[in-house]
């Protein structure tokens, strides 16, 4: 599944291209490269990390009435700590971007649990049901909490894993990192949990 979405994602990048070139972040080359994607011809480099999330679609949203606050600039307002869910805990910023489509990861947010003050995300994971066993040992396997850091339950009414993780558990957090790199640190372990579904299969 990750093959196709990662080789539409390159017809779509070569067409807004001049020429054989194509730019990719570093997971979609890395994968690209692996399971040789590239169409013959085609120059790939490398895209900063840091540009992943710039045009990306951002709201802040009330936890209790979800009713929405404000749409943010993402270039501006993801430079925010990630300590700004922690001082407006009514609040929950969420995130749509091209990025996640790839993955095929929907509806994402980042909340301070109400209960135990940690930091979680929040998504949806358009994945067959078969695959709990892949989700779960996955996640038990690269958070540092193990099973205590997630839970993974598969909502039959939209056909996708609803998927809640402590952000904390994730190799690499820091309460200092920018709201960007706490998305980008999402994103890579979200793209490895697919990654590894697809090797299961």
């Amino acid at each position: 599944m990750l093959k196709e979405t990662v080789k539409e994602y390159i017809e779509v990048e070569l067409r807004g291209s001049s020429g054989q070139k194509v730019e990719l972040y570093e997971e979609e080359k890395d994968f690209a490269m692996k399971n040789e994607l590239i169409p013959e011809g085609v120059t790939i480099s490398s895209k900063a990390d840091y540009t992943r999330f710039a045009d990306a679609y951002v709201e802040r949203v009330d936890k209790e009435s979800e009713n929405l606050l404000s749409e943010e600039a993402a270039g501006t307002f993801l430079k925010e700590p990630i300590q700004y869910v922690k001082n407006h805990p009514n609040e929950f910023i969420y995130i749509e971007c091209q990025s996640f489509d790839v993955i095929r990861v929907e509806g994402v947010s980042v909340e301070l649990d109400d209960v135990f003050r940690t930091y979680k995300v929040l998504l949806g994971l358009r994945q067959p049901k078969k695959v709990g066993s892949h989700i779960k040992a996955f996640l038990t396997n690269q958070l540092s909490e193990g099973q205590n850091s997630f839970q993974a339950l598969f909502n039959d009414k939209d056909g996708m894993w609803d998927i809640n993780i402590d952000i904390e558990s994730m190799k690499g957090f820091d309460e200092n990192l920018s709201l960007h790199d706490t998305f980008e640190l999402i994103y890579h372990v979200l793209f490895e949990l697919v990654q590894y579904i697809d090797e299961q299969k």
